[in-house]
């Protein structure tokens, strides 16, 4: 997998998740992260994902989704509850979630 999440030709949904990471206990976030990864790309309606971090731990995770109901069923996902429950009291500072349809897309190059 690159960079660059593949994906179909729009319209399609992206999960926009920016975050400031907390500075105390990372304990478990690692193994969460990859456990969540694995679990997210067997989700029906799940196109990619893109992600970024910098050192001061703030990051942004785009997800690209085929429809909204795919979207409320990952969000509902039992495993994936777990995860948001534990980065609200531990992992995360701040985060804001922002859910966009996207219409368009164009690249300098073919992906």
């Amino acid at each position: 997998m690159g960079p660059f999440a593949k994906t179909p030709k729009p319209p399609y949904y992206a999960v926009i998740f920016t975050s400031q990471r907390t500075q105390t206990d990372n304990t478990g976030y690692e193994e969460m992260a990859v456990m969540m990864e694995k679990l997210v790309f067997a989700q029906p309606g799940f196109l990619g994902v893109e992600s970024t971090r910098d050192a001061d731990g703030f990051g942004v995770t785009i997800s690209y989704w085929q429809s909204l109901e795919d979207i409320r069923n990952w969000k509902q996902n039992e495993d994936h509850l777990v995860a948001q429950e534990k980065g609200k009291q531990v992992w995360y500072e701040q985060y804001v979630t922002r859910i966009c349809r996207v219409e368009r897309e164009y690249s300098l190059n073919e992906l």
